[in-house]
């Protein structure tokens, strides 16, 4: 139903788009959730949990073979869960495990990512950075406190951010 109203989904894809000369590839995937080092869930024990870790680390893989096949001058990873802890702060400690995975994390930075976006921690904060240094934006509704935020990605460079009240701003 979304595609037929003209999004474009990204669920273990990549597309490149192309905005005043400038290659932007995109990569996307839902993720899942599994945690952060020194608190994640880990292939042992019971089957359950085997196949929850399973996921997470599926999500992640798939995440990275679609960034590696972006040919772009400017990489993005489009997420629901967190690639990094950093934007959960607000949130319950308890809970982390199930907002975001590093995993996740492992494929933006491997990938070079000039930002990766997502959502899901409601309560979460809006800036935070991988393990790698790769920025992260929460824009969960919430957090941002706005309907949209634009943010303006150079070529080579991280994320700057600027408020607007248009889209074609």
């Amino acid at each position: 139903m979304l595609e037929e109203g003209g999004v474009i989904v990204v669920q273990g894809e990549a597309k490149v788009f192309t905005f005043r000369g400038v290659r932007v590839g995109v990569a996307g995937t839902k993720g899942f959730g599994g945690g952060f080092p020194g608190a994640c869930g880990s292939e042992f024990g019971e089957e359950e949990m085997k196949i929850f870790v399973r996921r997470a680390r599926a999500e992640a893989e798939g995440l990275a073979d679609a960034l590696k096949q972006l040919e772009c001058d400017v990489r993005i990873a489009l997420l629901h869960y967190a690639p990094c802890d950093g934007t959960l702060a607000g949130e319950r400690l308890e809970i982390f495990p199930f907002l975001g995975s590093y995993f996740l994390g492992e494929a933006v930075d491997a990938a070079g990512c000039a930002v990766a976006f997502h959502g899901h921690a409601h309560a979460g904060t809006e800036r935070a950075l991988t393990a790698g240094g790769i920025p992260v934006r929460n824009v969960a509704r919430p957090v941002i406190k706005l309907a949209y935020k634009v943010y303006t990605l150079e070529p080579g460079e991280g994320a700057s951010e600027r408020r607007a009240l248009r889209a074609d701003v």
